[in-house]
């Protein structure tokens, strides 16, 4: 018999030492705080090459090419600056970082089995953020 979405989800939160603190729900999805991808990081000893797309004041693309195990992943992290979501998706001046921590949340999930799962960084929007 095939493992559930939740049973699953509860072995990767185990084998990865997350505790309460480092998931919450948000509307449709679970969440990863910033300190649960740092730990999953870690545990399943991914390394992270980033380059970047393109930097401008207001927006910037940033490529992951990720590796843990014997998979090799690339994904891409971009930060606009705006006043709402309208004009962009990032209400911060440090848009190089944010693009940062967006491709590296997606690449450490992507490769740990989380993204499958429909779990998400918490840098990845501002909408994800906890209230």
């Amino acid at each position: 018999m095939s493992e559930t979405r939740k049973e699953v989800l509860r072995r990767l939160f185990k084998a990865n030492n997350l505790v309460q603190e480092d998931v919450y729900k948000h509307q449709h999805y679970t969440i990863i705080t910033r300190a649960g991808i740092d730990k999953i990081q870690a545990n399943t000893k991914i390394d992270i090459n980033y380059e970047v797309v393109r930097c401008e004041p207001n927006f910037c693309v940033v490529k992951a090419t990720a590796k843990g195990g014997d998979k090799l992943i690339q994904t891409f992290g971009s930060a606009l600056k705006g006043a709402g979501f309208k004009d962009g998706n990032c209400n911060t001046w440090y848009v190089m970082e944010m693009a940062e921590k967006r491709a590296m949340s997606r690449a450490v999930l992507k490769l740990a089995g989380f993204y499958e799962l429909g779990v998400f960084g918490e840098d990845e929007s501002e909408d994800f953020k906890k209230k």
